[in-house]
């Protein structure tokens, strides 16, 4: 199997060709460019450079969140796009869960992390069995003290990756707690992982797909707060 895979849920935007989980190639940027001005254009010079077209692919896979709000709805709507277009099958996949492929075979607790502001980093805990990540908890927005407390109940070394590596790794040397960092060349998302974690599961209809933000855009939380405030000045 065939699958372009989408990632650009964070600062890095790349896309990835995989075939049957053999990597065949990969662009990969971290620029200040906008996501809508780079997915799709990696996309055309990866096919022409690997000399495929979109009907030798077999389907699309795309970080569905959590992340950037707007990097998010830019990775799914451009997956959608490409499913509905070559009516090919679509993999939805944990921005969290793809970037554990970058900690391949590490032993102990593996803890992506992407700075969510307000002293959280969206997470979840993974750990590696049978040749791929094995979850522990569903994707969340967590205070850096709550994940320090659960590391402390663990007793594990934990193995931080994504944008929120150094956030993690200066609560977690404060709290006197044990942790190794993935190599800088790996830190960052990824759309190999976005591949490798969309193997092995059962795509879903492109229309079905939505982003996962885990908490509301701040434009909203301010509509909300605005509306609490005026409901409780009357």
């Amino acid at each position: 199997m065939r699958i372009l895979a989408l990632e650009s849920s964070a600062k890095a935007a790349s896309a990835a060709i995989l075939e049957d989980g053999a990597l065949l190639g990969q662009y990969w940027q971290c620029t200040a460019l906008t996501h809508s001005r780079t997915l799709m254009v990696m996309v055309e010079d990866l096919l022409k450079n690997t000399e495929l077209t979109m009907s030798d692919l077999d389907g699309f896979a795309v970080a569905k969140g959590p992340g950037s709000f707007t990097g998010i709805r830019i990775g799914v709507a451009a997956a959608k796009g490409l499913a509905w277009g070559s009516e090919k099958p679509l993999w939805g996949v944990s921005t969290l869960e793809a970037m554990c492929w970058q900690l391949d075979g590490r032993q102990g607790i593996l803890c992506p992390v992407m700075d969510a502001r307000r002293s959280q980093v969206y997470n979840a805990l993974f750990r590696w069995e049978d040749d791929h990540p094995k979850r522990l908890t569903e994707d969340r927005a967590i205070s850096l003290e709550e994940l320090t407390g659960e590391a402390r109940e663990l007793g594990e070394p934990f193995w931080f990756v994504g944008d929120g590596t150094t956030l993690a790794a200066q609560a977690f040397e404060k709290a006197g707690l044990p942790f190794h960092t993935a190599p800088e060349p790996l830190r960052l998302q990824s759309a190999w992982g976005v591949g490798m974690a969309a193997f092995g599961t059962e795509p879903g209809p492109a229309e079905d797909l939505v982003p996962e933000y885990l908490r509301l855009p701040q434009a909203e939380r301010e509509r909300l707060a605005r509306l609490q405030q005026d409901k409780s000045n009357h």
